[in-house]
């Protein structure tokens, strides 16, 4: 087993070839703060927030899909990085509609969470109000476009474990959204098998219980990774 020996942090380590920053990060236990990261599916560096600083390189990395490197020296926490964070979670609550007092998932929201990490309390970023649907077309489940921030979690899970590939990125740039089935409506979907996967990866209040009311959601993502781990490994019981 090749191993690769870095710093994170002022912190040395030696963790196996082909980790990623965030993976071994996270074996030290050092936080670095994410939203469309999720243990058991494939890393995109969506969000941009696992954004870290290498010594020689003049651009941040995204610390969930750049692999460490031998005689590496990682900073997480510079003040740089912490304004990029701030900024970018500004972003994402001004270019939605993000209204924490009636969310379903109102104190379980990862993008909450996130917020509170990187010292948010307001945007400096004019808010954009954009005009978005709710689908309540499924017999179980809903989905509001206005709570999503495009993480593509449920994308993966649904593709990658499910295997049903119900969802899907539509359009380009700030008129993207998420599709289901060929941009039909959630219930009229066939592949859809009602699983609630989705509801589970989703780290905000936009694809939820149908019934729910505020603060009522309460994800568990480590089933997914469970389910993940546990199929690639063949551990399931009988």
């Amino acid at each position: 087993m090749a191993v690769r020996t870095l710093k994170i942090d002022d912190r040395e380590l030696a963790v196996e070839a082909g980790t990623s920053i965030l993976e071994a990060a996270q074996e030290a236990g050092i936080p670095i703060p994410r939203l469309c990261h999720l243990e058991g599916v494939t890393p995109v560096g969506a969000c941009r927030l696992c954004l870290v600083e290498i010594e020689g390189l003049n651009k941040l990395l995204p610390a969930c899909v750049t692999e460490v490197g031998e005689g590496m020296v990682i900073h997480t926490q510079t003040a740089k990085l912490q304004e990029y964070r701030r900024m970018t979670v500004e972003l994402i609550f001004a270019e939605g509609n993000h209204i924490c007092a009636i969310c379903v998932a109102n104190g379980d929201c990862e993008l909450q969470d996130v917020a509170i990490q990187v010292g948010m309390d307001h945007s400096r970023f004019p808010y954009q109000f954009p005009d978005r649907g709710i689908d309540l077309s499924h017999p179980l489940f809903a989905i509001d476009h206005n709570r999503c921030i495009l993480c593509t979690r449920c994308v993966r899970v649904c593709d990658e474990i499910e295997g049903a590939h119900v969802w899907d990125v539509a359009q380009r740039g700030p008129d993207c959204y998420i599709v289901s089935g060929l941009n039909q409506p959630w219930g009229e979907v066939e592949a859809c098998t009602s699983c609630g996967k989705c509801v589970d990866a989703c780290p905000t209040g936009a694809i939820f219980k149908k019934g729910s009311t505020t603060g009522e959601k309460h994800a568990d993502t480590a089933k997914l990774e469970f389910l993940s781990t546990a199929r690639e490994k063949h551990q399931w019981t009988r």
